[in-house]
């Protein structure tokens, strides 16, 4: 069974269109939940009029199913609150901001 750790790695090979740097990085991914039978992915997009929002919900969706096949349901859900910010980047992707 998969764990909250390879569910994030896998995300790691989801970039942002717009941008050109994985979604974790970003920190668009606020939070994986796994169980037997479902992952719960909570995310976000650098701005609610993103117009990659689905484009990356199925990505995701797609990434997680790659290391998890056996889980019944696999769900993305999208959030505003909080807001993205330029502070949940890691320092990677700080850096190839050159911030």
């Amino acid at each position: 069974m998969a764990d909250e750790e390879s569910i994030r790695e896998a995300l790691r090979s989801v970039n942002d269109p717009e941008v050109g740097m994985n979604i974790v990085d970003l920190g668009l991914v606020y939070g994986v939940e796994v169980s037997p039978e479902r992952v719960h992915v909570t995310m976000t997009m650098t701005s609610p009029t993103c117009p990659m929002g689905d484009l990356l919900v199925e990505t995701v969706r797609s990434a997680v199913r790659q290391v998890a096949p056996d889980v019944r349901d696999v769900e993305v859900e999208l959030v505003w609150d909080p807001p993205w910010t330029a502070e949940r980047m890691n320092q990677e992707a700080r850096k190839f901001f050159g911030w």
